[in-house]
C-alpha cells in the first residue's frame, strides 16, 4: 500500500505496522526518518509522522492497524518549548522527570525530549521508571540505557541495567522502585551525562498516589519535572511539589487511550522480547543466593536438626522443606498431602512462631530477576520448580552467564507468557497466604 501526504500534514498509523518512507523528510518524534529506513509500529502503539515536505510512504499493515492524516503536526506548542527550556540550563548533568497521568503521551514526550538533545549531540540517558509498561527493561523492572541515536520506539533499545521491582504496580512496592531508581540514577552519574530523562508511572490520582510521586521526586531531586496534562488532573501533584521547578506540558490531541488488556498485551510482549530462545537450567541452590522469598525460605540450613525432628513430630509428617525463619516457620508440603489444624497449632505452641504452610508447585511460573555476583542485571525467567529432592530451582531463562542471586516477583506468567491471572476463589484456600504473597 502506498501513500502521498501534503507537506503540514500528520500521518497517524496505529500498529501493528512497517512504514517505509520513500520520499519527502518526514519527522516522528523530533527525529527525521530517513528514506531507506523502515520504521515498525507495535501493536497498541501509535506514531506520528509529521510531514516537512510532501512525502510518499509505503505500509504494511498488520490486524487491527489503521492509517489517518490529520492537518497540522500534532506534536504540542509546550513540548517545543520545555525543549527549549532544558537547553537553558549551563550545568551537566541536567535531570528531568516526566510525571502524567496513564496514556497521557509520558513515553511519547521522552522520546521527543531525547531525539531532539541527541541532535545536539548531547550525551543523553533515559530512566525508565513505568514498571507496568517497561520500554528499556522487561515488565516488573525500572531500567535505564544510554542512547547513541535517535529512536521512533524505545522498546527498541538494549537494556543498560535494570532493577527488579517483582510488580507491575507501584502501589504496593513503593519504596523499592524508589529505591531501585535512585540506584540506577547514582550509577547514570557514574558516566558523566548531558542528561537524564527519568519516566515515571501513571500512578498519579488520589492521596496514596500524590505522596508516592512527592517521596520519589524528593528522592531523586530532578532539576525540572514535566507534568503532561490533559485537564486538570495533575492538580493535586503539581501542588505538592510546589518547591520543585516544574513546566506544565500539553497531552497530544492524538493521544490513542488503550484499554488495560492492550496495556497488558504491550507487557506480554515485553516477557516475550526478554525470554526468547529461554532454556530450562537447573541452578543449585547452594550456589544461589535467593531474594524476596521469606514465605519459601529457600537457601536456609537446618542448624538444629533435632528442633526440626520435634517439629516434623508434632506435624505428624516429614514435609519436603522446612525453614524457620525470624518471625515464622515455613512449611512445604506435596501437591495432595494434608496436615492436620490442630497438629499445626501444637507446632506453633512449641516454637512460639507463626507456621505457613505451602503446596509444592505453587511457586511454579514466577517471574523471577536474574543476578551475577556483582549484582548486575542478567535478565529474567521464569521459576519451574524448586526440586527439594536435588536442592535446585528449575528456571526457564536465555541467560547464559553465571548466576549468582535470583529474585522472585510476584507476576506469574503461562507457557504462552501471558500473565497468569490470580483466582476468584484464592481467598478461600488453606494455602491463601502465599497466594496473597504472590
Amino acid at each position: 500500500m502506498n501513500l502521498t501526504v501534503d507537506k503540514g500534514k500528520t500521518l497517524l498509523v496505529d500498529g501493528p505496522a512497517s512504514v517505509k518512507v520513500t520520499s519527502g523528510i518526514v519527522e516522528v518524534f523530533g527525529f527525521t526518518v530517513g528514506n531507506t529506513s523502515k520504521v515498525v509500529i507495535r501493536e497498541g502503539k501509535r506514531l506520528p509522522f509529521a510531514v516537512e515536505e510532501t512525502a510518499t510512504f509505503e505500509f504494511s499493515l498488520g490486524e487491527n492497524a489503521n492509517v489517518e492524516d490529520v492537518d497540522g503536526n500534532t506534536i504540542p506548542t509546550s513540548w517545543i518549548k520545555s525543549y527549549e527550556e532544558l537547553l537553558t540550563f549551563r550545568t551537566k548533568p541536567v535531570t528531568a522527570m516526566v510525571l502524567g497521568i496513564v496514556d497521557s503521551g509520558k513515553t511519547s514526550f521522552c522520546t521527543y525530549l531525547i531525539n531532539k538533545l541527541l541532535r545536539e549531540k548531547k550525551k543523553v540517558a533515559i530512566l525508565d521508571g513505568d514498571l507496568g509498561q517497561s520500554d528499556i527493561g522487561p515488565p516488573c523492572t525500572v531500567a535505564y540505557t544510554f542512547l547513541t541515536k535517535p529512536t521512533t520506539d524505545l522498546f527498541n533499545l538494549e537494556t543498560e541495567n535494570a532493577f527488579f521491582v517483582g510488580v507491575t504496580s507501584p502501589s504496593g512496592a513503593i519504596n523499592k522502585v524508589i529505591e531501585g531508581l535512585t540506584v540506577l540514577k547514582k550509577e547514570i552519574l557514574g558516566n558523566n551525562p548531558d542528561f537524564i530523562v527519568i519516566n515515571t508511572d501513571g500512578w498519579v490520582e488520589g492521596e496514596d498516589a500524590v505522596n508516592y510521586k512527592f517521596q520519589l521526586v524528593s528522592e531523586l531531586n530532578p532539576d525540572i519535572i514535566f507534568c503532561i496534562q490533559q485537564e486538570d488532573e495533575m492538580a493535586p501533584v503539581i501542588n505538592a511539589l510546589e518547591k520543585f521547578r516544574k513546566v506544565v506540558v500539553d497531552s497530544p490531541s492524538a493521544i490513542r487511550q488503550r484499554s488495560r488488556e492492550k496495556r497488558r498485551s504491550l507487557r506480554e510482549l515485553g516477557y516475550m522480547k526478554y525470554l526468547k530462545n529461554a532454556k530450562v537450567q537447573s541452578l543449585p541452590l547452594s550456589w544461589l543466593k535467593v531474594e524476596e522469598n521469606e514465605l519459601l525460605g529457600l537457601s536456609r540450613t537446618r542448624e538444629n536438626t533435632r528442633h526440626a525432628e520435634k517439629i516434623y513430630g508434632l506435624l505428624g509428617m516429614k514435609p519436603l522443606h522446612l525453614a524457620e525463619l525470624r518471625d515464622r516457620i515455613c512449611i512445604v508440603i506435596g501437591r495432595r498431602r494434608w496436615i492436620n489444624e490442630d497438629n499445626i497449632k501444637k507446632a506453633e505452641e512449641f516454637t512460639k512462631k507463626k507456621i505457613v504452610v505451602v503446596r509444592k508447585g505453587e511457586e511454579e511460573d514466577l517471574l523471577v530477576a536474574l543476578y551475577n555476583a556483582e549484582r548486575k542485571f542478567l535478565g529474567i525467567g521464569v521459576l519451574q520448580e524448586v526440586d527439594y529432592v536435588r536442592n535446585a530451582l528449575k528456571i526457564l531463562t536465555p541467560v547464559s552467564e553465571e548466576i549468582s542471586i535470583v529474585s522472585l516477583g510476584k507476576v506469574k506468567l503461562g507457557k504462552n507468557m501471558k500473565e497468569i491471572p490470580a483466582s476468584a476463589d484464592e481467598s478461600l484456600s488453606d494455602f491463601s497466604e502465599l497466594r496473597k504473597l504472590f
